[in-house]
């Protein structure tokens, strides 16, 4: 083989390298402090994105920066191909993450803790009420446990909640705005939405007399569907906050969420 050839193998190998490499990332994640200098995943606008970017504008991880995504699965495969260090979600739809990807995992230190709860149009304080009446029975009744079971302690034989033979709606509908890809909260089974949120919702619906339309949508438009009265409420593992009471209402809390780190082995 000639000079010229090699030479010419080896910079094609070397662009090949470069490209390959090319917003790529490597840092090594094994605990919380290394998030430092990280480039971290979130799900736009979910209680993730703002503790992690709060964290950060308060010095707590220097040099790391935020990179943000519409849909949960999408940080997980930018995870997956190098492009960030490190995801952080909450720990439900994390360990379904995790549980068909072997080559990922979750730290053992939780990164937060919240609840969650529904937020409602801060001009409809009478469906605030009713919503609450309505979580108030189904904590009493243990139907919000059997939901639980179902979904997340995976008991089995857990049923979850069905909707009693008979039920009528006499009040009408009432739409509900989620983002259905934050399993076991909310997801699809084909065209079905399904899921916690889902079922507590119609539980909640079914029992105040109204049916239950859902409304899939990106996580970070539920609230402006609820101000504008699009959505009659919004259920999608939404934590309470500050930020957020600024421009809606929330109902008493119905689940505790855990927000953790998923990282590449």
């Amino acid at each position: 083989m000639n000079m010229k050839k090699v030479f010419a193998l080896a910079a094609a190998a070397a662009l090949t390298l470069s490209l390959a490499s090319c917003g790529s990332s490597t840092k090594k994640i094994t605990s919380v402090d290394d998030l430092a200098g990280a480039k971290i995943g979130v799900q736009l606008g979910t209680t993730g994105d703002i503790y992690i970017t709060g964290d950060i504008e308060a010095g707590v991880f220097p040099d790391a920066s935020v990179e943000e995504f519409t849909k949960g699965i999408d940080a997980v495969q930018a995870l997956k191909q190098g492009k960030i260090d490190a995801v952080v979600i909450d720990s439900e739809p994390a360990k379904a993450f995790v549980a068909v990807n072997s080559e990922l995992a979750i730290l053992d230190t939780p990164y937060t803790e919240e609840e969650y709860a529904i937020c409602v149009s801060k001009e409809n304080k009478e469906l605030t009420e009713k919503l609450n009446g309505a979580i108030a029975e189904l904590k009493t009744d243990g139907t919000l446990d059997a939901i639980l079971d179902k979904y997340i302690n995976k008991t089995e034989g857990a049923k979850g909640y069905v909707t009693p033979e008979g039920t009528e709606y006499p009040n009408g509908q009432l739409v509900m705005a989620t983002n259905a890809y934050f399993e076991p909260y909310e997801y699809y089974e084909g065209d079905t939405i399904v899921g916690i949120d889902a079922e507590f919702a119609k539980a909640i619906c079914d029992k105040l007399g109204y049916e239950l339309k859902i409304e899939d949508m990106e996580f970070d438009s539920i609230i402006a569907a609820v101000q504008s009265g699009k959505a009659d409420f919004g259920a999608a593992g939404m934590t309470v906050n500050e930020d957020r009471l600024v421009n809606v209402d929330f109902t008493d809390t119905y689940a505790t969420g855990v927000q953790v780190i998923i990282y590449k082995k």
